[in-house]
């Protein structure tokens, strides 16, 4: 066997390098996660060096967020025609050139503009590496796979805090972009060497229609999601929605004519992969939103600096290698209801012990709620994500990977956004009663806003000689972010909790029920690509 890989897999032969292909896959699942969850803790630093407003600070996030969402499905389209490999590989020297250009500039729109570019490189990467282990193992060892896979993402959202904590140690906020270049450049290598090309043999046009009115669609409702909650439902809002809406309905209308629709939209009436798309969704609504807010809670009331709260979150990495092995010797035999159920039940229980956090509440309240949501995304991801990708043939492998990456990344934005915006007004609403009256009016607003301008403006009030006023506002705010937490958990756990029952019923007990497929659905033999 030559050092570079050339030949696509054989499904009737065993590929000697797929253990290792699979490791490259997931590690460059790890970047496209991971530059994420380390914003989080970047994004104090980002702040004072670039004097970024909390817009300029959004749009750094969303700036990711709307390319990486918006455009997966087209570009798992793409890759399943020409070449899946080389949508990975492009995806992932982008990645880095982003990176680099997002450690070297010195203004907001320079940095929101790195951002965006590296959302259109997750968005190459995720749905190619789904697709390519999915080409790589044969059936047997699939699911085995992708619950790798899926425990990679869940060892993401966890290492990524430590990582960024762990940099800014003794870097600057640059660091947490260029740690991404190095990673990038091993997964470049070692695909040629270990990931075997792949392709479907297929002479269909791609249904570009179809795939602009997705971008339109996703792209309009991504931003609504983001907007509508966090700044009210203004024009900017309600236009997206409107947008939203109508290129979902154009798009649905263009898929259900057209003879090679790029998804199509008959699917979502097989009970298993709507319910499995609908899980997804939800579990990643409740587990990023949740991760969102005790991150915070881990820095801002408990004082712990970017490091000590990466590490404080390990046990939720742990818990989902746990739970990933587990579900992969009980999903066989008890099958896919089962496990995603008991998944999404054990998610529910980490929110409702989440809803005992108060001011007083140390780091101990938090352990069992991380591990409970780590063995939750263990036990019931990736039974889900199988079930998603045994819906589609062979020659739509990236546009099967691109639905569940969709799903993801929708439930993740939907988690931060809604989660977040209850979170904030819960808080708003317990200090502002406080504070009104007793403070400027601009500090007041400033405290209110969130609890790291009440900490600003406590450092303020120190400064000028008043300690006391200073330690009973960080108080205030401690205990009304507390009470934040716990009201927030609990909407989150009724959502989870009633999902968890819309999930129960769509789901059969035992996977896909593999309808026959459509006439543009034939599968084809693989070719190189």
């Amino acid at each position: 066997m030559s050092l570079l890989v050339t030949t696509p897999v054989d499904p009737d032969t065993d590929y000697g390098r797929r253990w290792g292909a699979l490791a490259v896959l997931c590690l460059s699942v790890l970047i496209g996660v991971m530059t994420n969850t380390s914003l989080i803790v970047a994004a104090p630093d980002m702040i004072l060096d670039l004097g970024l407003s909390s817009q300029d600070l959004q749009w750094v996030i969303d700036a990711y967020t709307i390319p990486y969402a918006a455009l997966m499905l087209i570009m798992g389209a793409i890759g399943d025609k020409y070449s899946r490999r080389g949508m990975l590989l492009a995806g992932l020297a982008i990645f880095a050139g982003a990176a680099v250009l997002g450690s070297v500039v010195n203004s907001a729109d320079w940095v929101i503009a790195a951002r965006a570019i590296m959302g259109v490189a997750a968005a190459m990467i995720m749905p190619a590496t789904l697709s390519l282990l999915v080409a790589t193992f044969p059936k047997r060892e699939r699911a085995m796979a992708i619950t790798i896979w899926t425990a990679t993402t869940g060892l993401a959202i966890a290492i990524g805090p430590l990582v960024a904590g762990w940099l800014l140690e003794d870097n600057g906020w640059a660091s947490t972009f260029l740690i991404n270049v190095p990673i990038a450049v091993i997964s470049i290598v070692a695909a040629l060497v270990l990931v075997p090309p792949s392709r479907a043999h297929t002479t269909q046009r791609l249904d570009l229609m179809g795939g602009g009115l997705s971008v339109v669609a996703v792209a309009a409702l991504v931003y609504m999601i983001i907007e509508g909650p966090r700044n009210g439902w203004h024009t900017p809002a309600v236009i997206a929605g409107v947008v939203a809406a109508l290129a979902t309905a154009g798009f649905i209308a263009w898929e259900l004519r057209h003879p090679n629709p790029m998804l199509d939209i008959r699917k979502f009436r097989d009970r298993a992969f709507a319910g499995a798309n609908l899980a997804v969704l939800l579990f990643f609504l409740a587990a990023f939103g949740a991760i969102y807010y005790v991150t915070q809670h881990l820095q801002f009331v408990l004082g712990f600096d970017a490091l000590a709260t990466g590490v404080r979150l390990l046990p939720l990495a742990g818990a989902v290698f746990v739970g990933s092995a587990i579900t992969g010797v009980l999903t066989p035999r008890l099958g896919l209801r089962t496990m995603v159920v008991a998944g999404m039940l054990l998610g529910t229980l980490a929110l409702v012990v989440l809803t005992r956090v108060d001011a007083e509440s140390g780091y101990a309240a938090f352990v069992w709620p991380l591990i409970l949501l780590g063995l939750a995304i263990g036990l019931s991801v990736s039974p889900a994500t199988d079930t998603i990708m045994d819906a589609f043939p062979e020659r739509l492998l990236g546009v099967g990977g691109a639905v569940n990456d969709t799903s993801v990344e929708l439930g993740g934005t939907l988690g931060i956004a809604i989660l977040g915006s209850l979170l904030a007004s819960s808080y708003s609403d317990e200090l502002g009663p406080i504070v009104d009256g007793r403070l400027p009016a601009e500090a007041a607003v400033a405290a209110e806003d969130s609890i790291g301008g009440a900490l600003v403006v406590a450092q303020r009030i120190g400064a000028a000689g008043m300690p006391d006023q200073a330690a009973q506002l960080v108080a205030a705010a401690d205990a009304a972010f507390a009470h934040a937490v716990s009201h927030t958990s609990l909407i989150a756990a009724i959502l989870l909790a009633v999902g968890t029952v819309s999930v129960a019923l769509l789901l059969p007990a035992r996977g896909i029920s593999t309808p026959a497929p459509a006439a543009s659905e034939t599968k084809e033999p693989v070719t190189v690509g």
